[in-house]
């Protein structure tokens, strides 16, 4: 004998059906909303160029969503320990072995801007250039724009300085969570490093004083800036640090000499 469902029964079964298709939509809806929202926090934290930026030359140096252009110094792959977030190449700080970023490309003159952020006191990392890398080799020297969360401190190895060899004058940090501003200019021998609008170092390379600042460097009797062309880095000194809105133009090479 078949049963025959009684109007309760059918209708009850037809308030469940309902009621599993309003959930099933309230979930897709939330997946789609989620998912848009996580697609405006990346694009507002996306660096963008301005029309002027681009008449100047200026090219995006990382895009704020991807690795492209960058990889890890003596190695094919991109290092575990750095990671793009929140429109940053952030490094997490801590690990055993450095392991800095360097870009694909090589320059020579250029302008660099970026901005930085390193959170915990005495905090240590910096952008090296002129960089000659060899595979296999996770460190290299390079010409180091310091970047530290050092207030108090104003020597060679404070941040905006030339590493090693020229301290930086005028320096003030803006405090985390804040972002400093930076600015690295190399055209021939000459170097400017700027530090939140003041420009802390001018010096020449080959230049008398530039050679007797190496001569009592960690940098003497190195191959340290000899080479005018070579890759940019991000260095991984084990501490967490920042860096966004990194762009750079080629410069004009500087004309000989007659």
């Amino acid at each position: 004998m078949h049963h025959v469902p009684q109007p309760r029964s059918v209708v009850s079964c037809l308030a469940a059906i309902l009621r599993a298709a309003f959930l099933s939509s309230l979930f897709l809806i939330s997946g789609l909303s989620a998912h848009s929202a996580a697609e405006e926090t990346a694009s507002a934290t996306a660096p963008v160029l301005t029309e002027a930026e681009k008449a100047d030359g200026w090219k995006l140096l990382f895009d704020g969503l991807t690795t492209t252009g960058w990889r890890g110094l003596g190695m094919e792959g991109f290092p575990d320990v750095w990671v793009v977030q929140d429109g940053c190449l952030r490094c997490l700080g801590g690990g055993k072995n450095a392991n800095d970023l360097v870009t694909v490309d090589e320059y020579e003159n250029f302008e660099l801007t970026f901005e930085w952020l390193i959170p915990k006191l005495k905090g240590n990392s910096g952008v090296k250039y002129r960089v000659q890398e060899q595979p296999g080799k996770g460190y290299a020297f390079g010409c180091e724009y310091q970047c530290m969360n050092d207030p108090d401190a104003f020597d060679i190895h404070a941040s905006g300085a030339l590493y090693d060899v020229f301290a930086p004058q005028g320096k003030k940090l803006v405090p985390p969570p804040g972002f400093n501003q930076s600015r690295i200019v190399v055209r021939g021998n000459h170097v400017e490093h700027w530090l939140n609008g003041v420009k802390v170092v001018e010096a020449e390379f080959g230049s008398d004083a530039m050679n007797q600042a190496l001569a009592t460097s960690h940098f003497r009797n190195t191959d340290w800036g000899k080479k005018p062309r070579g890759h940019i880095i991000l260095q991984d000194h084990h501490s967490e640090v920042s860096f966004r809105n990194l762009k750079i133009r080629v410069l004009p090479r500087v004309a000989a000499n007659p």
